[in-house]
């Protein structure tokens, strides 16, 4: 399934005007959950498409000429028993507001987010729409797991000529999703594009800055990588990020390194987590410049981080015709221990001894 546009029928919606956000819930056609799994493919893409589109919001604005918007994206997760709660609504909160004023839009309150959130994942669960809890999940340590992503964005009033947004609407949805990733080998390339350069728009989570990492991630499918990996634009050997995830890199010395944030590396708010996750285990973690060189001399294990990436092994790099291969091509201890006690946390199947899952039922 991974990410589904078939979103859930309640939406939360807020305009900025006079100073001011004004707020509300919109209840979009639905049926039954039942009756709508039973739906013919015809019928089930008319009800989608009748949730994806609001009549009274402009077509031609800063947003859709010129791609200025921002955009938050987290999950509600289904829990050992029987609950469903938010990982960190708080950390993306805060993003949230700093893309914004970042991009010169007023900043939404982050309170209002974290309420927003709970209440229109809530709205939709009591009507029935939400994943339950699979003990199945846990025999893979959650990597095929379904969850509940919320995508809360921005969208400009209407415009024509280059300009910024004063008058925003900020939009919640949510949908279904499962595994990020697909099954197979996790294998990753290094692009030659470059996703952001300094003093730009690399560390706000702009909507235009994933034009650059779809374009990569599709060239490097189309050769037979699972994912690409993006080297900084000053030098192009420093290792920055994948093309919607952080990286980290497990070292011959037992030094975890992750790239330094800057303002060409976004924030990941399951970067921050991993890298405390390690520390509470006595693991040297590093934020610094890690060279492609030094991967490929030093490197025994990697993976990428992310909302839907979550702590996702990466077996190969290949780099200018040279492939490192790390631990083997298996899972490495370090990255298999930080995945299932991340992902523990987040389905509650360990204990949240460090309050970042806020509960919705």
């Amino acid at each position: 399934m991974a990410f589904s546009l078939n979103s859930y029928p309640v939406t939360y919606r807020a305009k900025y005007a006079g100073k001011a956000w004004t707020e509300e819930y919109l209840e979009k056609p639905h049926k039954t959950p039942a009756e709508e799994a039973a739906l013919g493919a015809d019928a089930a893409n008319a009800l989608s498409a009748a949730r994806n589109f609001y009549t009274d919001m402009p077509l031609v604005g800063y947003t859709t000429q010129y791609g200025l918007s921002c955009f938050e994206g987290l999950k509600a997760l289904p829990q050992k028993d029987g609950g469903l709660a938010i990982f960190r609504p708080d950390r993306n909160a805060a993003r949230f507001n700093r893309s914004m004023t970042g991009l010169f839009m007023p900043g939404f309150p982050e309170d209002s987010f974290v309420k927003a959130c709970v209440e229109t994942v809530r709205q939709n669960a009591r009507l029935g729409f939400r994943p339950p809890y699979q003990a199945s999940w846990e025999k893979d340590s959650f990597m095929t797991a379904d969850s509940i992503y919320i995508r809360p964005f921005t969208y400009a009033e209407g415009g024509i000529g280059v300009n910024i947004s004063r008058e925003p609407w900020v939009i919640i949805v949510t949908t279904p999703v499962s595994s990020y990733f697909s099954d197979g080998k996790s294998e990753a390339v290094v692009t030659e594009r470059i996703r952001a350069t300094p003093k730009g728009t690399g560390w706000i989570k702009a909507a235009s800055n994933y034009v650059i990492s779809a374009l990569a991630k599709h060239e490097a499918a189309d050769v037979g990588f699972m994912e690409c990996v993006f080297l900084d634009a000053t030098h192009r050997k420093y290792v920055e990020e994948g093309s919607s995830c952080n990286i980290f890199f497990r070292l011959k010395s037992g030094e975890l390194v992750t790239p330094a944030l800057g303002d060409t590396i976004l924030p990941g708010i399951t970067r921050s987590s991993i890298i405390e996750l390690a520390k509470d285990r006595g693991v040297q973690v590093s934020e610094r410049q890690i060279a492609i060189d030094e991967v490929f001399a030093e490197a025994v294990e990697c993976f990428v981080s992310g909302t839907a990436a979550g702590a996702t092994p990466i077996e190969s790099l290949t780099h200018q015709g040279k492939k490192a291969v790390f631990n083997n091509g298996k899972v490495g201890e370090l990255t298999a221990e930080l995945r299932d006690t991340l992902k523990g946390i987040q389905y509650g199947t360990l204990p949240d001894t460090k309050g970042w899952m806020t509960p919705v039922l």
